[in-house]
């Protein structure tokens, strides 16, 4: 049941009153599964009908399917194409009747209320080899019938690729409104389909960098007045704001360490910037660069054993990679071109980064190294680029008509699109799972 349990473990939702149970999964891996290296894979067919229970159901299913299509590995049918109707979490389904329309996987199940909960029984079937490969139940209250939603899509994603998915996430970014010359920049966050957009600041303070901790719901980002800029954190459950503190210069560009434990930052001071790192805990901070340059956009690695960060100290933007404690720094690009906003994914496998060449913005990865360089995007203005938590997906803000929008890719660079926030956005900062 090893596979049971690593599902359950995976589609566990915090919030009051939730179970999840698995229900006759076969404890053999599917017969069909997703290859997530693959550039040249194609989108498994799959059908998601219409959860029964009513318009909510229906909705859930909606949010089922748009997620995965969006991962660019999953191609969800055409509802008018199916043949069985009214499908039932308790019966097994007519796998006849989804062969003809080519459905690979199938996803069914049922919505009821009871004593005012939410309780939504979902089912994955592989069609062809006539076997159900997951079965979970949630509980919940009504309004997180969308958590619901995106952790049936985080099950079913990592049953068919064997990863860990990404659907049941919160993005924070800055949204813009305004011309050029009277922007205003507001702290927001929503889901990661866009859903339920809000502002967490008021427009009073331009801000920039948000970024997420790994460990908890909190964010870090750069607040910029006339006088002066700052970094604050935010909690995002208690909603507590708290300054990092006053500093002779400009601070800006900070991220969280892995553990949650430290703030890397930039402090500008006469025309030269260095890396500094905060250790929450004590409030004590330590310098970790002292070239005569500018050193900014720090992120550490997944271990925490070291920093990427960007630096001009050979006459251009270059990225480095040093420990943790600012030794032993060593630069990893020689390709040509400019490097910023480098990040490290959670993996430890690639770092992404945005390179100017010309006039042109691209957002790539590469390895730690420097090795495997790939361009994923190209564009007048792509840049800043931040990773889901299962570091499969990039997304980026692009630049068109004057405003900044939201966009995603994979790290095939097949899959390319625009988020569904309709807004002017930039500087996104994808959240781990939810608990």
């Amino acid at each position: 049941m090893t596979d049971l349990r690593q599902a359950l473990r995976g589609a566990a939702l915090a919030i009051a009153c939730l179970f999840a149970v698995g229900l006759g999964v076969q404890p053999a891996r599917a017969e069909i599964e997703v290859n997530v290296n693959r550039g040249d894979v194609q989108p498994l067919p799959i059908a998601v009908p219409a959860l029964g229970g009513g318009q909510v159901g229906a909705d859930i299913a909606g949010v089922i399917a748009a997620n995965l299509q969006r991962s660019g590995l999953f191609r969800p049918l055409d509802p008018a194409s199916f043949t069985e109707r009214d499908l039932s979490a308790a019966v097994q389904p007519n796998f006849a009747s989804w062969k003809q329309i080519n459905a690979q996987a199938l996803v069914n199940g049922q919505v009821t209320m009871e004593g005012g909960r939410l309780k939504v029984d979902f089912r994955l079937w592989d069609v062809f080899a006539e076997q159900q490969l997951l079965g979970l139940q949630f509980t919940s209250s009504p309004e997180n019938w969308r958590r619901v939603a995106h952790k049936i899509s985080d099950a079913v994603y990592e049953r068919l690729t064997g990863e860990k998915g990404y659907f049941d996430t919160r993005v924070v970014f800055v949204a813009e409104s305004g011309g050029r010359t009277n922007k205003t920049k507001r702290l927001a966050i929503m889901d990661q389909d866009g859903a339920n957009p809000s502002y967490l600041t008021d427009g009073a303070v331009t801000v920039m960098t948000p970024r997420f901790s790994s460990t908890s719901q909190e964010i870090t980002y750069m607040a910029l007045r006339p006088e002066g800029s700052s970094i604050y954190l935010f909690n995002l459950e208690t909603g507590r704001r708290e300054s990092l503190g006053d500093f002779k210069g400009m601070v800006f560009a900070p991220r969280f360490s892995p553990d949650g434990g430290k703030v890397a930052f930039s402090v500008e001071r006469g025309g030269n910037s260095d890396i500094f790192v905060m250790d929450l805990h004590t409030r004590t901070s330590a310098r970790l660069t002292s070239d005569p340059s500018i050193d900014t956009s720090a992120s550490f690695s997944p271990d925490g054993s070291k920093i990427v960060f960007n630096s001009d100290r050979s006459g251009s933007p270059q990225l480095y990679v040093m420990g943790a404690d600012g030794s032993n720094p060593k630069r990893i690009t020689f390709q040509g071109g400019r490097y910023t906003a480098p990040v490290w994914s959670p993996t430890g496998e690639f770092i992404a980064f945005t390179k100017q060449t010309g006039g042109q913005f691209q957002i790539g990865v590469m390895r730690p190294d420097g090795g495997d360089e790939r361009i994923l995007t190209s564009g007048a203005m792509d840049e800043g680029p931040a990773w889901a938590p299962n570091g499969r997906v990039v997304m980026f803000s692009r630049e068109a008509g004057g405003a900044s929008r939201l966009w995603s890719v994979d790290v095939t660079g097949r899959v390319l699109q625009a988020m569904p926030y309709p807004g002017a956005g930039s500087d996104p900062a994808w959240s781990p799972l939810l608990n």
